[in-house]
């Protein structure tokens, strides 16, 4: 069962980090905009909070603090600013990547190098622009030569590219199995060629852009082969992969939603029309009143599935399905209503509102989409085949931010 009363270390962590987040985040949540990045000052310091570390088992050179006490974490991150929760230096995707399709060396060596350069990233490149065109699975390519494997091909949509030291790059080992036949990799940054960085809608303090691998060799180490690739363990690990780190996502969004609520009630309760405040007129009052249940929901759901992986518990890959299907349209809803019951001013950069729907509308596209978190939970309640095609974000359905 999981418990909704946070431990006394859980409070400690969750005061420490929140207190980061409204006084070093919150107030310059403008400026990181504009920049298009945290200041370097306030990049360092999230960085010794080691909230990158914090999920990975202490066997894998993590913290071992579990995803419980990560997902309330990034919620008070995301709460101060959700743009900033993807600016901050970490093994972010990249290191749910080896920690479930790696094996154990693998993915303790490669999350090493995070432990002792604290503003390190790392970056997963999963996305590509478009799909083969005959066949289903990715257009970049794993070619098996005596030194190793050969990649070909080109990424897109992937955070942090410019950023990051080292990826887990996707990639066609078997092209007769499809979307059953891809494989992950360790690459270096120095051997691939990052774009530039591309201009989105929101997330402004993100970086998204593409790579380029043209001729890259890497040895046969440097594939992450925890599980034989097509196996259903394989498939498993690579919903898994996308799951929690999904996850991570889906409580970023339940800041978003309560930063929006906060600001959005803030407003209602203070403009005034008619001789009183506009909260109090009864459109407004329900519409605050879904809002709110909308934030408790969300959280509740992402808690539960967070417990769920913590105690090792076969629904967690459901319960996080629809913890991340609800938390991404319920972060939506509640930017969306924010707009809205600001009227005019809604839409104006003196609100946090307008940022935080635009932020609402880039973060669904994140990591798992909730139509693809919907599929999956189709799937696992259906007992069907867990198909990497149907239940992850593709060039042929949609493509997402990792």
């Amino acid at each position: 069962m999981i418990s909704f009363q946070p431990t006394e270390d859980q409070k400690l962590m969750v005061e420490s980090v929140g207190q980061f987040a409204r006084t070093a985040i919150r107030p310059k949540f403008r400026e990181t905009e504009a920049a298009r990045g945290l200041a370097d000052a306030v990049r360092k310091a999230g960085s010794e909070l080691g909230l990158g570390l914090a999920p990975f088992p202490e066997a894998l050179g993590g913290a071992g603090l579990g995803l419980t006490t990560t997902v309330l974490l990034e919620e008070e991150i995301a709460w101060g600013d959700p743009g900033a929760a993807f600016a901050l230096p970490g093994p972010g995707a990249f290191g749910f990547a080896v920690a479930e399709l790696g094996t154990p060396e693998q993915a303790k060596a490669a999350l090493a190098a995070f432990a002792s350069e604290t503003d390190r990233f790392g970056a997963v490149a999963w996305g590509e622009a478009r799909a083969h065109a005959e066949r289903p699975g990715f257009s970049t390519t794993a070619t098996k030569t005596a030194d190793g494997w050969r990649l070909e091909g080109v990424k897109s949509y992937v955070l942090n590219a410019d950023r990051a030291a080292s990826f887990v790059v996707f990639a066609q080992v078997d092209p007769a199995k499809g979307w059953n036949g891809i494989g992950a990799f360790l690459v270096d940054a120095s051997a691939v060629k990052v774009g530039e960085r591309e201009t989105t809608l929101g997330l402004d303090a993100a970086s998204f852009g593409g790579i380029t691998l043209e001729g890259v060799v890497v040895a046969e180490s440097a594939r992450l082969a925890r599980f034989e690739v097509g196996t259903e363990e394989h498939v498993r690990a690579l919903c898994t992969f996308f799951a929690k780190n999904a996850l991570i996502i889906a409580a970023r969004a339940v800041g978003l939603s309560r930063f929006a609520f906060e600001a959005t009630q803030e407003y209602v309760d203070t403009r005034k029309a008619f001789g009183k405040p506009i909260g109090h007129f009864q459109a407004v009052a329900f519409t605050i009143a879904d809002r709110a249940m909308d934030v408790d929901a969300s959280r509740g759901l992402v808690w539960r599935a967070a417990a769920a992986w913590d105690a090792g518990s076969a629904d967690a890959l459901l319960l996080s399905a629809q913890a991340i299907a609800f938390a991404h349209e319920a972060a939506m809803r509640c930017g969306d209503d924010g707009v809205q019951l600001h009227g005019g001013a809604g839409f104006m950069r003196d609100y946090a509102v307008e940022k935080l729907m635009r932020d609402a509308k880039q973060i669904g596209l994140c990591g798992m989409t909730a139509e693809h978190a919907d599929q999956l939970a189709a799937a696992v309640t259906l007992g069907g085949p867990l198909d990497p095609g149907l239940v992850l974000p593709t060039p042929e359905t949609q493509n997402a931010f990792v």
